[in-house]
């Protein structure tokens, strides 16, 4: 979709100095630049990546971070 957007001029220059050293178009830039904003805002696509993320970690106990977890708390003062 084509659109017009209005931008500071130091805006622009910054951008198009990035997209030059990129190798991509301004149009790829600013739609990239968009769709992550776009993403940081949303707070369910913000919740949804994080629990495909968990969904991928290796929960299993792991025996050498419990040993250096205990060793840690031996030496810590409470």
């Amino acid at each position: 979709m084509k659109t017009a957007i209005s931008i500071p001029d130091a805006v622009f220059t910054e951008a198009d100095r990035v997209a030059r050293r990129l190798s991509k178009s301004r149009s790829q830039l600013y739609a990239e630049a968009v769709a992550e904003y776009v993403a940081r805002h949303d707070p369910d696509a913000v919740t949804e990546a994080m629990d495909q993320v968990v969904t991928q970690v290796d929960t299993s106990p792991d025996g050498f971070a419990a040993a250096c977890g205990r060793d840690v708390l031996g030496r810590s003062e409470w």
